[in-house]
């Protein structure tokens, strides 16, 4: 296990940057005074050192040069700096530090510059297959340290685009986490509340704390007491409501309106937003602490058009929720619905999905739905499938889906043939036979015939 030691003088980040790296395996000591830092560096044997430039007693270039004239071998140094003192930071490189970080910074990457520098092996347990999260290799990624995140971690960030699926990984961490137990799970969606409300939902009220309340009301935080709160575009809370957040988080504790006490609550919070939160910070509009206290994890969903492996998988998984709500068998996709779904560019992301297979079990006449009946706002001149009962001969079909597949592969690199090829992992010249069979055509102007 890699010993660092962490100089941070704010009580917040240097919090944060611990959880996270005992998170990551590595074992941190914490400084809040340069002084009392320089001792253990001549004590102990660290692997790394992570400085803040700016402390209350000694500058962290104080910190490097004494630990150069002290210390036999002096460990790398990364340190973290304000925008405005890079040139600082700079200056340091050449005399010998390893690497610096501005704030606002991504945990994330940090811990990368100082696996980059002492070698911390990265053991991720293997996923199941297929995961509850998706088939893509992103989102195999995040079931393979979620079992990690969701044992150690208190404060989650999720970040990704909207319908993207990040409540659906929340309230995987929060299965995860509970392992079992009834605990609540609690999801708010901050941007849906208005402000002059948003408190009073968060923390609750007492009985008379002002004119209708005539009862005392837990707020969320109270309600996921031994569970997870979920908080859903965090980024859209103003100033005050995120100072009060802060307190809450750091704390565990609330007091509701019209109290004058604290309440302590025992609650994991999972924080997501489409928002760029360090963006946000730098313009001043979220606050840097807040940042860093609900960032100790930082877990990413890509959008749905960066995975495609995804898609036809949660096509089939939305198909077999909407057969056990109706008391039906599941539908099927014919070849032309799946290379439309496939081909479309989802800026609605998995949400969008959802409500397309919705729409189509429920309006859809036939057993397999086509690819109108997905996009009725298409038309389309091509005639469909010969059905029988509903469903294409097997024939039909397998046709059908090669012939769609390779309509589906050719658009998408713009029909030059040999990238299609190459993504299809056949040779150009089968690749031009199958074009010949199903009458289809290229815009390749450089390949003329199957032997090019």
């Amino acid at each position: 296990m890699s010993r660092i030691c962490l100089i941070e003088d704010d009580p917040i980040m240097g919090e944060s940057l611990t959880d996270r790296f005992a998170l990551e395996g590595f074992a941190p000591d914490w400084f809040q005074r340069g002084a009392d830092a320089l001792q253990a560096l001549q004590r102990a044997d660290y692997d790394a050192v992570i400085s803040d430039v700016r402390l209350p007693d000694l500058s962290g270039e104080e910190i490097f040069r004494l630990a150069n004239e002290r210390i036999v071998r002096t460990p790398p140094f990364i340190f973290i700096t304000a925008y405005a003192s890079v040139e600082r930071a700079v200056a340091l490189l050449k005399q010998g530090a390893a690497d610096y970080v501005t704030k606002p910074f991504d945990i994330s990457s940090l811990v990368e510059k100082v696996n980059g520098l002492v070698g911390q092996p990265v053991v991720l347990p293997a996923p199941e297959s297929p995961t509850v999260l998706g088939v893509s290799a992103p989102m195999r990624h995040l079931a393979g340290i979620a079992p990690r995140v969701a044992a150690r971690a208190r404060t989650v960030l999720i970040t990704g685009e909207s319908g993207s699926g990040k409540e659906v990984v929340a309230r995987h961490l929060h299965r995860l986490a509970a392992a079992g137990d009834d605990a609540p799970f609690v999801a708010v969606n901050c941007a849906a509340i208005p402000e002059t409300l948003l408190e009073d939902a968060l923390f609750g009220h007492e009985k008379g704390a002002f004119t209708g309340a005539d009862r005392q009301v837990k707020g969320y935080f109270e309600q996921a007491h031994g569970g997870t709160l979920f908080l859903d575009e965090i980024g859209e809370l103003s100033a005050a409501t995120q100072v009060k957040l802060l307190r809450a988080v750091q704390e565990r504790s609330v007091q509701r309106l019209g109290s004058e006490s604290l309440v302590s609550v025992d609650v994991r919070v999972y924080c997501a937003t489409h928002r760029d939160l360090r963006g946000r910070v730098s313009a001043g509009q979220f606050r840097e602490d807040l940042y860093y206290r609900i960032a100790v994890v930082e877990l990413q969903v890509p959008p749905l058009r960066e995975r495609p492996e995804d898609v036809l998988w949660f096509a089939r998984h939305f198909l077999e929720e909407q057969a056990r709500a109706a008391g039906e068998a599941a539908r099927v996709l014919t070849p032309a619905a799946q290379a439309a779904l496939l081909a479309h560019p989802w800026p609605g992301n998995v949400r969008e999905l959802r409500n397309r297979i919705e729409r189509a079990c429920i309006l859809g006449e036939h057993v397999a739905l086509s690819a109108e009946d997905l996009f009725a706002e298409r038309t389309s001149a091509a005639p469909a499938a010969t059905e029988s009962f509903g469903l294409p001969t097997l024939e039909e079909f397998v046709n059908e889906a090669e012939r769609d597949y390779l309509q589906a592969v050719l658009a998408r690199f713009g029909g030059r043939i040999g990238a299609a090829a190459v993504a299809l992992g056949i040779s150009r010249k089968t690749l031009w036979d199958k074009m010949r069979r199903h009458a289809l055509r290229s815009h390749d102007s450089t390949s003329s015939s199957a032997g090019d």
